[in-house]
């Protein structure tokens, strides 16, 4: 009987904690419809967190995903691939013979770059289409249409479906002038025509289904016309692993007509743009940071003033529980809603930012990225990650709205005190996150632990600005005169506890825009100064391969040519790497190499007359760093053989994710790595512009074949700023952000101050004062808080230079201060903070001021 007695009393209590839990709901309700700003400036901070980490999220993991579904075009994976041999081409007499002896199924590839008439290059890949339809047939993948519901990710390939979609497939065997693109590529076409190679081919779009991404497809007997590469493949493709008697005929097969290589599913590209991803996943964090602070301030905002209603309820029996499960569940539900909204308008970034990044691979690491695909899970961890986030740092205010006894006075020196406390425990927590990063920053040899310091840091400096901010308005105070001006600074000291958040969120935006213009502006002038000494020549061409000897031959001859310099290059692999072997004219090799680090007598034991008994080698920084070599090392090449190299230099290289090694020419004539050179550079003794045009002219090249020094230079700068595009657009979005939190905080703010205002009022300070100073108050907290951004910023540029960039990509930048572009910073910020002061301003001391007085008063 006892225990059905304690049974029931419990089952009392639960029930009556859920009807005091639903009533305090209704309350809180209630309070919110009266204030639909405070729940607004929740939401805007989760939807803005979640949004910018969403969106970078969908773009980054569909570029990773591409390199893993790195498939032939109209098939599958392949298992292996047969390539040329380094100097000598691949033959496609090959692939017939292959065919005939069973290698089914495998296809034949033909990959390469044409120009159109607007000199913008294109990828082309030809392929054997009957041979390509075969190999998805019986690999059970075939291309599927995308919905429309989702443009931004198309769905995935699925199995055992038919080819769907206008592929003209007979006209296209039939040798037809077409190619065709993806839909999206194709609506960016004025007409459906496109002449590349001065070739005019007829555009036909398809669905993205087809998982074309960038590329053109067309069959490979076109491509062979279009590329000027007759009876050539770049590789052939075997979907199938080789049995063992497959095996043995390969070999005696490929004897000195090509090489087998089994494919990595994308794993090398994944490696290599490894470094660009995280860094657009730090991006994407730090945006995610801001946008929480302002969720933050937002609920702080919005409990403390409830405080006076959470006694009442208290007062009135209601238990503490149940205002604590009301307060969580309603944070949930603002979490939630917040979370699917930033969810949808992460997706539609995504859209906006998968060509920049596309743009950016491609160029950078030749990187073919395809359509992706967005899934569910990204929404319930973005909501799980918030609310956890939400509830750790909403968790002692309210234990502290809950303990408080129930007659205390919400006087504003308690306030203050409690203020200045938490103040002091977050500058010990910045300052033992600092000492940890400081003592590990100089130990660390990976990018990625080196980030995971940044990110210590990155913490730790907007958890030190309330109590800096603290101790220069403390200074102030000391020295502002006597009156109005006065009351003005004393009274942004007690501003700080409301403010610090927004403040904090503004200071992050600040620190990381200050350290990614460090970054880039430096890199650029690096880039520059590279450029101006890498390129000694005044006109750089680059003819196809059937027209090299003759164009050489009649350079050589040709009396205005006052330098000829010539460049042999060649895609090898050290270590499963892709890494660029090439060799220069001994003159370009010893002029144009700016060397980092050299061993003595550099250039004579380089080009020594016995480099096959001790043979140098000139290494990039790139590859010295990622591989950790140093001056003396060994190093073999596979399109070496077991020749070993021994490291001679290290070389400064930029924009150029590859590792390169410079070997010494005898040793590439000797190796037989190819007679041919692949580019030309020539100094002349007249005008540059003519004499490009007579060559033009003779030899019937393309515009994109012959470039001026000048427009290297300036590609290349374009380039460059392609590359950083995508993380200048995700700094603008953070500071955005920050701004937006700065409005919501300040229009809360000017609410909560009409009693101190109106009181002013009641004194006889007018309007125009009264705004001059709540103005001026905000003014002094964001210059104040752009002081402290200037030296964190600075310290966050030098260690992205020296430290992440270094160890990521292996470029040595030196740091530049640009003081006019941080000057346009601090001025933004503050036109921000006075736009965000300015309308609630404004609106609120329209209002009759003395009805505040007696609102207060109730």
């Amino acid at each position: 009987m006892s225990s059905l007695v304690v049974n029931s009393q419990a089952s009392d209590g639960v029930k009556a904690l859920l009807r005091a839990t639903r009533l305090t709901l209704r309350v809180f309700a209630a309070h919110y419809r009266k204030a639909p700003l405070q729940a607004g400036a929740i939401l805007i901070g989760i939807v803005l967190a979640v949004t910018l980490l969403t969106g970078v999220r969908a773009t980054n993991e569909s570029a990773i995903e591409s390199y893993g579904q790195a498939s032939e075009l109209l098939s599958g994976q392949a298992s292996h691939l047969i390539t040329p041999l380094p100097g000598k081409p691949l033959l496609e007499s090959l692939y017939f013979e292959l065919r005939a002896q069973g290698f089914h199924p495998s296809l034949a590839v033909l990959e390469g770059t044409a120009v159109d008439d607007a000199q913008q290059r294109w990828q082309v890949t030809g392929s054997d289409l009957i041979a390509a339809l075969s190999a998805a047939s019986s690999s059970a993948l075939a291309p599927v249409p995308a919905s429309a519901g989702q443009r931004a990710a198309a769905a995935p390939a699925k199995p055992d479906m038919p080819l769907k979609g206008p592929l003209p497939l007979a006209a296209m065997l039939a040798g037809e002038p077409l190619v065709v693109m993806s839909e999206q590529k194709a609506s960016l076409l004025p007409e459906p025509w496109l002449t590349l190679n001065d070739t005019r081919l007829k555009v036909m779009a398809v669905d993205e289904g087809y998982r074309l991404g960038d590329r053109l497809l067309m069959d490979i007997s076109l491509a062979q016309q279009l590329l000027d590469k007759p009876g050539q493949l770049s590789y052939i493709a075997l979907f199938d692993p080789p049995s063992e008697r497959q095996q043995q005929l390969l070999t005696s097969l490929l004897i000195g007509r090509g090489e087998l290589v089994e494919s990595d599913n994308g794993e090398a590209m994944k490696a290599l743009t490894n470094s660009f991803h995280l860094n657009l996943t730090a991006m994407s964090l730090l945006a995610f940071i801001v946008g929480l602070f302002i969720a933050y301030n937002g609920v702080r905002y919005s409990l403390l003033k409830r405080k006076r209603l959470i006694i009442q309820l208290q007062q009135q029996g209601v238990r503490r529980a149940a205002i604590m499960i009301s307060l969580t569940l309603e944070l949930t539900l603002l979490v939630l809603l917040g979370s699917l909204i930033g969810f949808i308008l992460g997706l539609q970034l995504s859209y906006w930012l998968q060509p920049m990044v596309s743009v950016t691979l491609e160029q950078l690491y030749g990187a073919n990225i395809l359509p992706g695909r967005w899934r569910w899970q990204w929404l319930a961890q973005a909501s799980l990650l918030t609310l956890i986030a939400a509830l750790l740092a909403c968790g002692s205010l309210l234990r502290e709205l809950l303990n408080q006894p129930l007659a205390q006075s919400s006087g504003q020196l308690s306030l203050q005190r409690s203020s200045q406390q938490a103040q002091n425990r977050l500058m010990i927590l910045a300052c033992v996150l600092g000492a940890i990063a400081l003592i590990l920053m100089p130990l660390s040899q990976d990018y990625r632990f080196t980030m995971a310091l940044l990110g210590l840091v990155v913490i730790a400096i907007p958890l030190a600005l309330p109590y800096l901010l603290r101790q220069l308005i403390g200074l102030l105070q000391k020295i502002s005169p006597k009156g109005l001006m006065s009351y003005q600074v004393s009274e942004t000291r007690e501003l700080l506890a409301p403010l610090s958040l927004a403040m904090m969120a503004m200071l992050l935006a600040l620190t990381a825009n200050i350290a990614m213009n460090s970054l880039v502006g430096s890199f650029e002038i690096t880039l520059k100064q590279w450029l101006d000494a890498r390129l000694h020549a005044q006109l750089y061409l680059r003819p196809p391969a059937n027209q090299m000897a003759e164009v050489e031959k009649v350079l050589s001859d040709a009396p205005e040519v006052t330098g000829l310099y010539k460049q042999w290059l060649l895609r090898s692999h050290y270590q499963q790497t892709p890494i660029f072997l090439l060799i220069r004219d001994p003159y370009s090799i010893e002029h144009t190499t700016i060397i980092k680090q050299a061993r003595p007598y550099l250039w004579r034991d380089f080009f020594s007359a016995e480099p096959e008994t001790k043979p140098l080698a000139l290494v990039s920084e790139p590859f010295a760093i990622k591989h950790g070599k140093q001056l003396g090392d060994k190093i073999q090449i596979a399109a070496l053989g077991e020749t070993a190299l021994t490291i001679g230099a290290i070389y400064y290289d930029y924009g150029n994710p590859y590792g390169e090694v410079i070997i010494p020419p005898s040793l590439w004539h000797k190796a037989g790595l190819g007679e041919l050179p692949l580019s030309l550079a020539l100094n002349l003794n007249t005008d540059v512009a003519q004499f490009s045009q007579t060559l033009k002219a003779r030899f019937d090249l393309p515009d994109a074949l012959i470039y001026s020094q000048e427009k290297i230079k300036a590609q290349a700068i374009t380039m460059f700023k392609r590359t950083f595009s995508i993380t200048q657009v995700l700094n603008s979005l953070t500071l955005m952000v920050a701004a937006i939190g700065l409005f919501s905080a300040c229009y809360m703010l000017t609410q909560a101050r009409l009693a101190p205002i109106a009181r002013l009022y009641a004194l006889g300070v007018n309007r125009r004062q009264l705004i001059w100073l709540v103005i001026g108050q905000m003014l002094l907290m964001v210059l104040l808080t752009c002081l402290v951004a200037l030296p964190t910023g600075a310290l966050l540029g030098y260690l992205l230079i020296h430290k992440v960039t270094l160890q990521a990509f292996g470029w040595t930048i030196a740091m530049v201060w640009d003081w006019l572009a941080y000057l346009e910073l601090v001025g933004l910020a503050l036109v921000a903070s006075t736009l965000a002061v300015a309308f609630p301003l404004y609106q609120q001391t329209r209002r009759p001021l003395v009805s505040s007085l007696q609102r207060e008063v109730l």
